[in-house]
């Protein structure tokens, strides 16, 4: 059985949670960081010498960072469509969790460290402000990517749609002041129906 140790409120946890769930997985989760701790025992940081969620242990293999353990399951346990079939699709699911990675994880965790971790009189209101814009600009940039197409590289779900589909969850729960995106919010709309983004993505926010 695969074991994702990690508290579910982590995003980084919720990304492998879903994709599991979608694959119908059997799958064993331990929570570890945050409230629970943990993740600065040695037997942990033997495992993820990064003291960071998730650590996936699968057997005697053990992986570390989510989209690592993303490409990892989809490829092991996946199947179409949520793993490409062939190598373009898989490199341009990569491409946008690279982006997501490099380009917007850095602006909305500024937005969710502040807005949710950080007492309200203990908040940086122009750092907020200025990643709320960023954000904005990058969420616009993946609605013009989303115009015609159902999800992010095309008419199915990929492992593509998993960290911005979890981003997503968070920028529409936050109140922050957002531009007008109907591709967007329409391919959002898609993902709440689905149960797996329900049961491990659709939480409050802590």
């Amino acid at each position: 059985m695969l074991r994702v140790l990690g508290r579910r409120t982590s995003v980084n946890v919720q990304k492998v949670m879903w994709l599991a769930a979608e694959l119908d997985l059997e799958i064993e989760r331990v929570d570890i960081g945050g409230p629970f701790g943990g993740n600065d025992d040695p037997d942990y940081l033997s495992k993820n010498p990064n003291g960071l969620v998730p650590t996936l242990e699968d057997g005697d293999f053990i992986l570390w960072e989510s989209h690592s353990i993303l490409r990892y399951i989809s490829e092991k346990y996946g199947r179409s469509p949520w793993s490409p079939e062939d190598e373009t699709g898989r490199a341009l699911a990569s491409q946008w969790m690279d982006w997501y990675l490099t380009k917007l994880h850095p602006h909305m965790t500024v937005i969710f460290w502040q807005l949710i971790r950080t007492a309200p009189e203990d908040r940086d209101v122009d750092a907020v402000n200025a990643a709320v814009e960023q954000a904005g600009q990058l969420w616009a940039l993946l609605d013009n990517q989303l115009d015609g197409s159902d999800y992010v590289n095309g008419p199915a779900p990929t492992i593509a749609d998993i960290p911005v589909g979890c981003s997503v969850s968070r920028w529409y729960a936050m109140d922050v002041e957002r531009p007008s995106l109907p591709n967007l919010e329409a391919w959002h709309q898609r993902l709440q129906e689905r149960p797996a983004y329900q049961d491990h993505v659709m939480m409050p926010l802590t």
